[in-house]
């Protein structure tokens, strides 16, 4: 189920505070603390325990807000799966893109077998409500029996070459993975990377495409997007 509305109540600091350090911690691959350093240096004191609190609580829900105002995703799947190193151990990061770049879900398994599979598409497929015209996976094997027995009707192209699309997804993962030092369960990993996915996404239009003027128009537009969701606009200066 998607994220409710934020809910401010009880909080002492102004909303534009509140969102905008969640807003700094996933989009630049900053720790908390130097979270904490950026917004002192503005004259606000807030201690990094706060900033992770907040972080908790609103960055899925921003996140889930962003993706409502989305347009629809596209009708082509991108499958990759990538190991992420937990605690010491290997564990293996699921992701779904659309063929804009768009992340459609994430999900950290500690297999990359049939079953897992099979549980990630059909999670997609619960997700998205639908299911693709074209699914297209690197040459891992166990995607072919995940289709085979979920979505058999859909065109599944099957080539290393033709998944770069997820495979570029991934590199904002992975510079995030290396600032925090890797992460330390796998449910930290899901919460982290669900809002993250969500978040960071938003503010990186695919700028090769836009002219200077183009870019500047689209990233206003996509803030004002942000004021939205953080509930910044319309509200009194403290929450």
């Amino acid at each position: 189920m998607e994220s409710a509305s934020p809910s401010y109540r009880g909080h002492r600091y102004p909303v534009e505070i509140i969102s905008h350090t969640v807003w700094l911690y996933f989009r630049f691959p900053l720790s908390f603390r130097e979270v904490e350093e950026l917004m002192l240096q503005r004259g606000v004191i807030v201690s990094h325990e706060t900033i992770r609190r907040w972080c908790l609580k609103f960055g899925k829900a921003y996140a889930d807000g962003l993706r409502r105002r989305r347009p629809r995703s596209g009708d082509k799947w991108h499958l990759d799966e990538v190991f992420v190193k937990i605690n010491g151990e290997r564990r293996y990061l699921w992701r779904a893109v659309d063929q804009h770049g768009d992340v459609l879900d994430i999900l950290v398994q500690s297999k990359r077998d049939a079953r897992a599979a099979k549980r990630f598409l059909a999670r997609l497929m619960k997700k998205q409500r639908r299911v693709p015209q074209v699914l297209v996976t690197d040459e891992l094997k166990s995607y072919a029996v995940a289709h085979r027995e979920l979505m058999a009707s859909v065109e599944h192209r099957c080539h290393k070459g033709l998944n770069n699309r997820a495979e570029n997804s991934h590199q904002p993962t992975r510079q995030r993975e290396r600032a925090m030092k890797y992460f330390r369960s796998p449910g930290a990993a899901q919460r982290f990377l669900s809002a993250f996915s969500g978040i960071s996404r938003h503010f990186r239009p695919r700028r090769h495409l836009l002219t200077a003027a183009q870019q500047r128009l689209e990233m206003t537009l996509r803030f004002t997007i942000w004021d939205h969701v953080t509930e910044t606009i319309g509200l009194p200066t403290a929450a």
